[in-house]
């Protein structure tokens, strides 16, 4: 089943310093999108690659002795090497020294030439050479320093060739228009929109001041600015100008992920390029937000640069993979804490995931030889629930993948893998065996194993390895990845043989981890307390103090409340039926006496969701609102706590 071609890039990578974790989340998320495309029939192609030439290059390279060339030959292996440890599926790796980019960089250049859309001028302005950009006055810093790097920019005058950008500004703003996902997400698409419509300049596209970079052809004394170089690479990967057919099978379906710092390169200068040149534009651009570890920005001098080989070596590629696609929305900054990952091990990956695994092959081996009954539904209004939702659960994924919306798809996985575990408890598959139900033991035994054979499709984007694990132990042939989701049909895994296996997930001794990671970090010198100076006076109702590490484990995230009920018997008891984007729960509210149920419905609130749950008056309450007090003596004053503007339902909250 041929859906058409799918094209997604990374951005090529700066090859100035080892990968980080900025590097591997982008190239994970393209990963994921690549892997759950092809399962869905698309032709994918996924590109990825490194940013070779400018000034920084040939600095680094001065300043080792070496040539820029032999420099960016030894780096640029490190990306490589870590795709390799992440399990990262590229179909393409491309570097911009390589010759059939520099002809491509060179064939472009040269035509916008000849139209036209290339002249020489002079250019004079103030330009940061780490970020190899001239910037505006109007966009300086505090004492003429970089916007984004902090540094300071220096003044340069050079002659220049100069891309007529100006020129195809009202063609581009004409297409965002009509295209609202060309720029994703909307808070981004604004961003450039307000951009375009307050003027763009021509573009400096060539330097006389390095070497390090392709020759302008027919004036060799200029090279070609390292942005117009770089952004040319998605082109040369699909055979600009070397294979026009597979140009044309791929390059109409292309979509570049990129970090929200490079928007402006890849959604303004890039795509005026193409206008110029006859070529459509990306079908979208996605960006995404940066990461912070533990609150901080990342910072070699604190020593809390997150090494990503670490973070596989330690807790596998795939834990790192769905931790990173979980924890945030995508396109959101993120904050990275080695203790959630942790906690996401223990929780989702192993007392979920792996649980539903083990419970299930257990039982297939002990009540049916191991060999997957076949059986005949019998119309059970358990078993009928959990097809439902398999069938909701595969349309609510690729809803959520056609918006990039990784952790949101994850939320539906992960609410019909547990939807799994709970039917296990509703069937109690050993008292059936107990009683001697033959007939409605095989239905029970062949319905766990398709939740599970649809679980392990569901989750191979995001963590292949261990849904292969799955695969193999569920006793099917070939691959997951191979399966295509949309054929994906109830009792197909009928007469499998099924294999214990290794636990996919062991659990970690969390008491034993944190001894551990006192240690290594006593050993660090460059590390930090994570105390304040001081604290301020306490007021009279403080609790004691708890740590970072207390406070990460409470989850809170933004729902909606969509109807509201009093419960029966109780003064204060409120029955709330919330909804969280990624499921939809009951929550009693004890704020009856201070809040009017029209003060509740419609409203968004804040909700403690990891709560275990709790009967209260008679209702099974699976969360927590919250809400400020104020006592005085005789009254008490009660205000809920509600985000100051609608973000996505189920936005975390940190």
């Amino acid at each position: 089943m041929d859906k058409g071609s799918f094209y997604l890039t990374t951005p090529i990578y700066y090859v100035n310093d080892i990968p980080h974790i900025g590097h591997a989340y982008t190239t994970i998320a393209c990963d994921v999108m690549s892997r759950y495309k092809r399962m869905k029939g698309f032709d994918v192609r996924f590109l990825t690659g490194t940013d070779e030439h400018g000034q920084k290059i040939q600095s680094a390279a001065e300043a080792k002795g070496m040539t820029p060339q032999e420099l960016v030959d030894k780096i640029h292996v490190n990306f490589k090497e870590l795709w390799k440890a992440l399990d990262i599926s590229n179909d393409d790796f491309i570097r911009t020294t390589e010759p059939r980019h520099v002809r491509a960089v060179q064939a472009m250049f040269e035509r916008l030439i000849e139209q036209g859309d290339i002249y020489k001028g002079t250019y004079e302005g103030w330009y940061c050479v780490p970020c190899e950009t001239y910037v505006p006055e109007s966009s300086m810093g505090e004492n003429r320093t970089c916007p984004d790097c902090g540094r300071p920019l220096i003044t340069m005058k050079e002659e220049s060739y100069f891309f007529r950008a100006s020129k195809y500004v009202p063609q581009l703003i004409e297409h965002y228009e009509k295209h609202l996902s060309g720029v994703m997400p909307p808070v981004r698409y604004n961003e450039i929109m307000s951009f375009l419509k307050s003027g763009v300049h021509d573009q400096s596209v060539s330097r006389t001041t390095l070497k390090w970079g392709i020759p302008v052809p027919g004036d060799e004394k200029h090279v070609v600015y390292v942005w117009f170089d770089a952004l040319i690479n998605y082109a040369t990967a699909v055979g600009y100008l070397d294979d026009p057919a597979m140009f044309a099978r791929y390059w109409p379906a292309v979509r570049h992920m990129v970090g929200k710092d490079i928007i402006r390169f890849h959604c303004v200068i890039w795509p005026l390029m193409l206008i110029a040149l006859g070529i459509n534009v990306p079908v979208s651009v996605i960006a995404h937000g940066w990461w912070t570890v533990d609150g901080e920005k990342m910072s070699k001098s604190k020593g809390n640069v997150v090494d990503p080989f670490k973070m596989a070596r330690v807790y596998g590629a795939d834990a790192f993979r769905y931790f990173l696609m979980r924890e945030v929305p995508f396109g959101n900054d993120g904050d990275f804490s080695e203790l959630a990952l942790v906690g996401r091990v223990n929780s989702d990956l192993a007392n979920d995931l792996g649980n539903l695994l083990n419970r299930s092959i257990q039982m297939i081996v002990s009540y049916a030889d191991g060999v997957v009954p076949s059986a005949q539904p019998s119309g059970d209004a358990t078993d009928s629930d959990v097809r439902s939702l398999g069938a909701s659960t595969l349309k609510a994924v690729d809803s959520a993948m056609e918006t990039f919306s990784y952790d949101e798809a994850l939320k539906h996985i992960w609410t019909f893998i547990r939807r799994g575990n709970k039917y296990i408890d509703e069937t109690s598959p050993w008292k059936v065996h107990e009683a001697g139900n033959a007939g409605r033991l095989k239905e029970i035994l062949l319905t766990l194993h398709d939740t599970l054979r649809l679980s392990a499709m569901l989750v191979a984007p995001y963590i292949p390895s261990s849904a292969e694990k799955m695969w193999a132990q569920l006793g099917l042939p070939g691959s997951p990845m191979a399966a295509l989701l949309d054929d994906f049909a109830w009792g197909a895994g009928a007469g499998a043989k099924v294999k214990r296996g290794a636990l996919l997930f062991p659990r970690i001794d969390v008491e034993k981890w944190k001894e551990e990671k006192a240690k290594e970090k006593a050993m660090n010198a460059a590390s930090v307390s994570d105390a304040p100076a001081s604290l301020p006076s306490a007021p009279s109702d403080h609790e004691p103090q708890i740590g970072i590490d207390d406070f990460a484990k409470v989850e809170m995230r933004v729902a909606l409340v969509t109807k509201v009920e009093e419960v029966p018997k109780s003064k204060k008891l409120y029955k709330l039926d919330i909804d969280l984007g990624y499921e939809k729960r009951v929550i009693c509210a004890g704020v009856k006496q201070f809040v009017k149920p029209e003060e509740l419905l419609g409203h968004r609130v804040i909700v403690v969701t990891n709560l275990k749950p709790a009967v209260l008056g008679g209702v099974e309450s699976n969360g927590m609102i919250l809400a400020a007090s104020v006592k005085t003596p005789g009254s008490e004053q009660v205000a809920l706590i509600a985000p100051a503007s609608d973000i996505p339902l189920g936005s975390r909250v940190h």
